[in-house]
């Protein structure tokens, strides 16, 4: 059973739902001390593909982290929240007698650790991911169990990678083993489903209205908001303020996203880029992780995934000088200007990540701790180095604090083959969601 939603969680108006943060004035006065001293745990897991060009994203030693390689310099603001994780693998990923298609199984087995059936038909067949596995043990706790977000839809069916239904190189989060949890990537339909009411006829109704009269969702709940603010003391009234104004600023940043791309056409004929998707890739990534954030921050999940491209990418990024496709680079052969163009792409991705880590730092909890303070945020690929299609040694980035309890600051080297999968039955641990195994995992990874 979801959790009830009240005037003291949420403002209503028409067709709108606009979840709250915590505001101390309204917590009753018997459970005020225990909710100051547990805000919830919350889980993400971001998604990179083609893998990494690993001599600029490893450390030097094991250990305390040092000065950072070139591509995780961006993260130098978040070293005491970082914990670099080497060696682990992804095996199910493999070949394992199936032959090419590593994309496909890359971003399959990511959260799953399990082959995925080779197939372009419907009789696709892979597991549950460890996001779902988190939902279903959380879910009751929250308006939504999790949220999926995305920047590249990608194919349900058909044949996308060596005779794989382009279902797994479209999908990072799976339901079960046959379906799959598509991701929304127009950043209008995300904000509509998190600050959307539950009637589905006020909420065609409220969209209607404020396409006609270009007003906001703050518009249909600003009488509630105003008899709230009555209640709330002068701290909590500043913490509204700024958190309505948040919303705003992405409202109307989808809205400049809309009005800019139209209905235009892409490459492919009979194509439409829906209309609240940016044209700039930096603008498109940010706007899902405020999303993400918000989502998180009003509480109305406490689970989320966001690949920021499907495995397999060929995205080219002229803007910042690589015209060359993402996939196509990744095919480097040695070629060190290759390298270096790829380089400059994991370096726009770890960009992206620390500006969503600047945004979950900035979110206060009710214990005076911030939401980064909270998070489990796991970020990475399948792949190891995209020219080898190697599925050992991944690219594995543990963030945030887990509520006090996750050593940070750190560079790890675990043994050769370690299974991806023991970093997630720890993470299940920590989270409230134990299990005995989960995909082809070996037992829970030690993070000391």
């Amino acid at each position: 059973m979801a959790t009830r939603i009240t005037r003291r969680t949420a403002l209503h108006g028409l067709g709108s739902l606009v979840a709250l943060p915590y505001l101390e004035s309204l917590a009753p006065v018997a459970k005020a001390a225990a909710t100051t001293a547990k805000p919830p745990k919350r889980a993400a897991f971001v998604y990179v593909p083609n893998g990494i060009h690993m001599q600029d994203w490893t450390p030097k030693s094991e250990g305390k982290l040092g000065e950072l390689p070139a591509t995780l310099a961006p993260l130098e603001a978040f070293k005491d929240k970082m914990h670099v994780l080497s060696g682990l693998a992804l095996d199910k990923a493999r070949a394992n007698g199936d032959g090419p298609g590593d994309h496909a199984r890359a971003m399959a087995a990511f959260l799953t650790g399990r082959q995925p059936r080779k197939t372009h038909g419907a009789d696709i067949r892979l597991g549950m991911s460890a996001d779902q596995h988190l939902a279903n043990t959380l879910g009751d706790k929250t308006r939504f169990p999790s949220i999926e977000l995305g920047i590249e839809r990608g194919g349900t069916s058909g044949s996308c990678d060596s005779g794989y239904a382009c279902a797994y190189q479209a999908n990072l989060s799976w339901r079960g083993e046959s379906t799959p949890n598509a991701k929304e990537i127009d950043p209008k339909a995300a904000f509509d489903r998190i600050f959307g009411g539950n009637d589905p006829k006020e909420l065609a109704e409220a969209r209607a209205k404020r396409e006609l009269y270009n007003k906001s969702v703050l518009d249909f709940v600003m009488d509630d908001a105003k008899a709230l603010e009555k209640q709330l003391g002068q701290g909590d009234q500043r913490k509204l303020d700024e958190y309505l104004t948040a919303v705003r600023e992405v409202e109307v940043r989808i809205e400049k996203a809309k009005k800019a791309n139209g209905e235009k056409k892409v490459t492919k004929p009979n194509v439409n880029i829906p209309a609240g998707i940016p044209k700039s890739a930096e603008e498109h990534i940010r706007l899902m992780c405020d999303i993400m954030v918000l989502a998180f921050q009003t509480d109305s999940t406490r689970v989320a995934t966001l690949p920021f491209a499907n495995d397999g990418s060929n995205r080219s990024y002229a803007f910042m000088q690589v015209p060359e496709g993402h996939h196509e680079l990744s095919h480097h052969q040695n070629d060190t200007k290759k390298q270096a163009k790829i380089q400059k792409i994991n370096k726009f991705h770890i960009d992206q990540l620390a500006y969503l880590l600047a945004k979950m730092k900035s979110v206060k909890e009710a214990d005076g701790s911030t939401l980064l303070d909270n998070m489990h945020l796991v970020y990475g690929s399948g792949i190891g180095d995209g020219n080898r299609h190697n599925h050992d040694d991944l690219p594995i980035l543990l963030l945030g604090g887990g509520g006090g309890s996750l050593p940070t600051g750190k560079h790890t080297l675990y043994p050769k083959d370690t299974p991806l999968m023991n970093l997630y039955l720890n993470l299940f641990e920590r989270m409230g969601a134990s299990t005995a195994s989960f995909g082809d995992s070996t037992g829970k990874l030690k993070l000391v």
